[in-house]
């Protein structure tokens, strides 16, 4: 272990508070570059840098009530026991977890670092080195612009030859910090916060949504009296069950001339991470799996893999159902989020879920190193751009697609209101 110093606090930073719950209306969606004019030199200058910005920090702290110290080590290709603990109570996401990690086989020569404030952690993040490169491992976690900034610092600091670092996936505001970056919209998870009980959250949901779940389960109940929900724990779960909703799940993707992403490798990962820590609520009938939804766990949050259901139930709406029950069974056992993660799907929002942005940023040490890793930038800003297209398609569509269902709903009232007056007058 090695263990670095850093006086922060107070970094050369200018970040917005940052709300995960909207939907960033007031930042600019997409692609982000910042290239500051007083980014860090190369060469000799570096070594005086971390003293030269220590004095920044001091100087701008004038208006903190207190100048804190923040230690950062660093773990050579080590993960002491401490971090998976660490790791849970900070972030409590399954893709910032030591146990999904080693499944996927990540943590080989992993790095870690680590801040502390006052001996408590603060922040720990994995991390590979591959020459000038740093790729950070956690994702789908919230990380600040301070928290950005010092772990930036740390790392061109003790490692002189890395000139980019690249975190992916990750929930941040908008920010500003000493180096120059890049920065574009990577993903969506879309979120629900779990009220205390089934209860309360079959309460807060809209009046379509409630009256649709009564209608479809009271008549898939009457259609097929064998029908029940089964639900597994963690170790419980069992294999054949996760591959039957899969296959459902492939069916379907299929049918919409899409590939599945579950192959056997990341079925068999799937099913290790979930035995380990999760959920899988399955729908049967007559003994056969009809639906079903896998969740694995972190913490007191939960995050849904996979949802599917049989295309003879489509009646039934059968999947809505599954994912409702499963909700439900996360409250239950005291869950704190749901995650449905990626993809804009209309029934996540209908049950409550909220939007929120995953980005991708790329930090170099200057902009002569940006300029060097110009192949990579334009990749960056390659992909970050095709991003923004295709959101923009995507939301226009989802409007127009709205506006036509409203459209129609209103023609269908006018004619029954037409046909009412209709049949009042004979």
């Amino acid at each position: 272990m090695e263990h670095v110093t850093v006086i922060t606090n107070s970094p050369p930073i200018h970040e917005t508070p940052f709300d995960h719950d909207n939907d960033r209306s007031k930042e600019r969606k997409g692609f982000r570059s910042y290239f500051p004019r007083k980014a860090m030199k190369t060469g000799t200058m570096m070594e005086n840098k971390l003293e030269a910005y220590a004095s920044l920090d001091e100087a701008r702290a004038d208006n903190l009530v207190e100048t804190e110290k923040i230690s950062v080590s660093f773990y050579q290709n080590e993960i002491p026991e401490f971090v998976e603990l660490e790791l849970e109570r900070l972030y409590e996401n399954i893709f910032s977890s030591i146990v999904k990690l080693k499944i996927d086989d990540k943590l080989h020569n992993a790095n870690v670092y680590v801040a502390r404030k006052n001996s408590k952690v603060q922040a720990v993040l994995l991390f590979h080195q591959d020459k000038g490169r740093v790729e950070v491992l956690n994702e789908v976690i919230k990380l600040d612009g301070e928290d950005i900034y010092r772990f930036a610092k740390a790392v061109f600091t003790k490692y002189k030859i890395v000139t980019v670092i690249s975190f992916h996936a990750i929930q941040t505001g908008i920010f500003d910090i000493a180096y120059p970056y890049q920065k574009f919209n990577y993903l969506e998870d879309v979120v629900l916060s779990l009220p205390d009980t089934p209860e309360m959250y079959f309460s807060d949901l809209g009046k379509n949504m409630r009256s649709s779940i009564k209608r479809y389960q009271k008549k898939v109940n009457q259609d097929f009296p064998s029908f029940r929900y089964e639900i597994y724990e963690n170790a419980d779960v069992r294999d054949q069950h996760i591959r039957d909703i899969i296959k459902l799940s492939s069916a379907r993707m299929a049918h919409k001339n899409k590939v599945s992403l579950h192959d056997d490798r990341k079925t068999e990962q799937l099913i290790r991470l979930v035995q380990m820590s999760g959920l899988v609520t399955v729908a049967m009938v007559e003994g056969c799996v009809c639906a079903g939804v896998i969740c694995s766990r972190s913490g007191k949050n939960y995050f849904m893999h996979v949802v599917a259901h049989d295309p003879q139930f489509d009646d039934y709406r059968l999947g809505k159902l599954s994912c409702y029950r499963a909700i439900c069974e996360c409250i239950n056992r005291g869950g704190k989020e749901f995650h449905f993660l990626w993809g804009r799907n209309e029934y996540k929002y209908r049950l409550l879920g909220v939007q929120r942005e995953l980005d991708h940023i790329s930090v170099y040490r200057s902009r002569t190193e940006l300029l060097f890793n110009g192949r990579m930038a334009l990749k960056v800003a390659f992909k970050g751009y095709g991003r923004l297209i295709k959101r923009w398609l995507l939301e226009k569509n989802r409007f127009t697609a709205k506006f036509a269902i409203k459209i129609d709903n209103s023609v269908n009232k006018l004619k029954q209101i037409k046909l009412a007056g209709t049949i009042r007058r004979m």
